[in-house]
């Protein structure tokens, strides 16, 4: 599950990326950041999640941010509630749709320096995911198939 984010006048505007934010002063840890995020944005109560492990740390330059990523489970499907001034749309990817490399392509994006790069991507549901977010989906897929 991914978040497509509302356009709005910043660096991730209308970009697909999963729920997150900073550390507010009721977080005492980065998890309790992302669980409160995750029941923020998209409604599913901390208490249903378990916390199964972190994933790599990702430096964000446009933000200037380090996103420390974790992989949380739930006994049963959540009933999404999306956050209407952040959260434009909810995507809901299977798994075997993520571990499909069909879905691997590339983009070309504009660099602050004013220069086109070729990055990495996935193609998620006619939504293309690219920058940190695809690396953290990379590292959950690989994490994926060693178990299956």
């Amino acid at each position: 599950m991914v978040i497509l984010r509302k356009t709005y006048n910043g660096v991730h505007s209308a970009q697909v990326g999963f729920p997150g934010g900073k550390l507010e002063i009721q977080d005492q840890t980065l998890q309790d950041a992302a669980l409160r995020e995750t029941f923020e944005e998209i409604g599913v109560p901390e208490r249903d999640v378990e916390i199964i492990c972190e994933l790599t740390q990702v430096y964000i330059p446009p933000s200037n941010f380090h996103v420390s990523p974790f992989i949380g489970i739930t006994k049963h499907t959540p009933v999404f509630i999306k956050q209407e001034d952040e959260v434009e749309s909810i995507i809901e990817v299977p798994l075997r749709h993520l571990l499909n490399d069909a879905v691997l392509i590339s983009k070309r994006v504009a660099t602050s320096y004013n220069v086109e790069i070729e990055v990495p991507a996935f193609q998620l549901n006619n939504h293309i995911v690219w920058g940190a977010t695809a690396m953290m989906l990379s590292e959950i897929k690989d994490l994926l198939k060693q178990v299956f």
